[in-house]
């Protein structure tokens, strides 16, 4: 595993853009809470969705059950571990969740396909009942929904969108580097191995049982901190309606539409899905002054998403990512190739 001068400088500029000139030149409180902040956190939930997905070729559906774990389990273990670290929460919510993608990715092992997708997505269902059914998970609140405690990092509180934005910032880029270490690693060929050829992979000595369990695993953990972040700072609540299965689909859009198998996809995905009925109800509003329904707006976001899910499967499965490497390609000046001439 080794990287090049590009990968350095292009990590070192987007740390300087996220770390650096954001804070700067970003002042406004909406542009943290309502666009920074949940691009993090779901463009985190779409690496562990691409994890077992895109580099273990695991067609899973549920992330949002994962993230309802990861969010519940750090609000309960703040709430009655006393002095806990928010840092050690988020770890161990994190791992709860992946007890659970451990559960729910032993049928990788007989089926596959629709069939694992499917089963996958009984934890979806199951994940949110047992919140929902056992009051111990919401402290017993009535309401239905409960508030989130403050983040409290080394005695300080953490509540100001600019500082929500600088943890979660900070948690998803260490993550963010570990998922590529995983990727280009020895884990990552041995995910590609059988997402590509199990039967050969497996007559090679890599354990089809370790590997499928080890992604789920990982995938879950991903989005169990996710849905930690993505409840702590965004949400600011606790509430299971909010981990419904229309999340899981967005999740699943965007390392379709990002780019199956790419790290850089998850974060363009999000960024998209995020952004687009945003974009999408300004420009109705500006040019058809809301005489356009609300419904049929987001219907209109349906239709979109289904069609781009459908084209780039046919025509670039690698998604936007893919159109944005060929891009930079266009875009970098082409030398021109030394003559013999040249040459002497």
């Amino acid at each position: 595993m080794s990287y090049s001068r590009n990968d350095v400088v292009n990590f070192l500029a987007l740390m300087a853009i996220g770390f650096a000139i954001i804070p700067m030149f970003v002042t406004s409180g909406y542009w943290y809470s309502s666009i920074l902040i949940p691009w993090l956190c779901l463009a985190l939930a779409a690496i562990g969705q691409q994890i077992v997905m895109g580099y273990a070729g695991q067609l899973a559906l549920g992330a949002a059950g994962f993230m309802a774990a990861g969010a519940f389990a750090c609000f309960n273990l703040i709430l009655r571990v006393p002095d806990i670290p928010f840092f050690v929460a988020l770890g161990l919510s994190g791992l709860i969740a992946s007890g659970f993608g451990i559960l729910f990715g032993l049928p990788s092992l007989r089926v596959r396909g629709i069939y694992l997708m499917v089963a996958t997505l009984a934890s979806q269902f199951f994940i949110i009942w047992m919140i929902d059914k056992f009051g111990w998970f919401k402290n017993y609140d009535t309401s239905g929904i409960i508030t989130a405690q403050d983040i409290v990092i080394f005695g300080r509180e953490f509540t100001s969108p600019l500082q929500m934005y600088l943890v979660v910032l900070v948690v998803v880029t260490v993550l963010t580097i570990l998922a590529v270490n995983m990727a280009r690693g020895a884990t990552g060929r041995n995910w590609m191995a059988v997402r590509d050829m199990d039967i050969a992979a497996e007559s090679m000595g890599i354990s089809l049982l370790r590997t499928k369990l080890q992604a789920f695993a990982i995938s879950s953990f991903y989005c169990g901190v996710a849905g930690a972040l993505f409840a702590f700072t965004y949400l600011k609540s606790m509430e299971p309606v909010a981990f419904d299965i229309k999340l899981s689909f967005e999740i699943l859009f965007m390392v379709i539409i990002g780019g199956l198998g790419t790290i850089s996809g998850a974060f363009i995905g999000a960024a998209f899905i995020l952004l687009f009925p945003v974009v999408l109800n300004t420009l109705g509003n500006r040019f058809f002054h809301g005489m356009i329904d609300a419904t049929i707006i987001s219907a209109i976001e349906l239709v979109v998403f289904g069609v781009l899910i459908i084209l780039f499967m046919i025509y670039e499965p690698l998604g936007m990512a893919k159109l944005w490497e060929k891009l930079k390609q266009r875009m970098r000046p082409k030398t021109a190739p030394k003559t013999r001439l040249a040459q002497l």
